[in-house]
């Protein structure tokens, strides 16, 4: 059980790291902008009590926007989409698929699994972001095709990564 702890600890202070010295780097035409550091929130464990899945976010959210001067767009976009969780787990998960002490991840559940999942929360996650970034509905489809690409180029760094540090069991 210590084991989680610290792995999770240090997966939250790496992509915060890797987020802020990295990706906040990389910016393809305007249009897509990765934020790979949502993949803590989407590893958290099932198990996780809710009150620590928001306040995890929140300082996650908080340690992102410190180094990137946002503003608390990076906090507000991770807690909405750490209160989204139960219901999106609900709505993907069956309960055949639930078993005590297995993760998020490809590894546990398959790739269909986590893609719909990924998906659908880093989708909100972007969508809650990218508008508040520019508090207008004044371009609205210039800022959801920016929700669109910056999803799929977030959900496809997170499926890279899981392939190339996450072993399978």
């Amino acid at each position: 059980m210590n084991n989680l702890y610290f792995r999770n600890i240090i997966r939250f202070i790496l992509l915060i790291l890797l987020q802020v010295l990295v990706f906040d780097n990389v910016q393809i035409r305007g249009y897509i902008n990765p934020y790979i550091y949502v993949l803590f929130i989407l590893l958290i464990p099932f198990e996780t009590p809710p009150w620590l899945l928001l306040i995890s976010a929140f300082l996650l959210g908080f340690g992102v926007d410190l180094f990137s001067d946002t503003m608390g767009m990076h906090t507000a976009a991770s807690v909405f989409m750490a209160f989204c969780r139960p219901g999106i787990l609900r709505m993907v998960f069956s309960s055949k698929d639930y078993e005590i002490g297995i993760s998020p991840g490809i590894n546990d559940l398959g790739i269909e699994w986590f893609l719909k999942y990924a998906l659908i929360l880093v989708f909100l996650h972007h969508l809650v972001f990218f508008y508040l970034e520019v508090f207008s509905f004044y371009e609205f489809f210039y800022t959801f095709a920016r929700v669109i690409l910056s999803t799929l180029s977030t959900v496809l760094f997170i499926i890279i990564g899981q392939y190339l540090f996450y072993r399978k069991k």
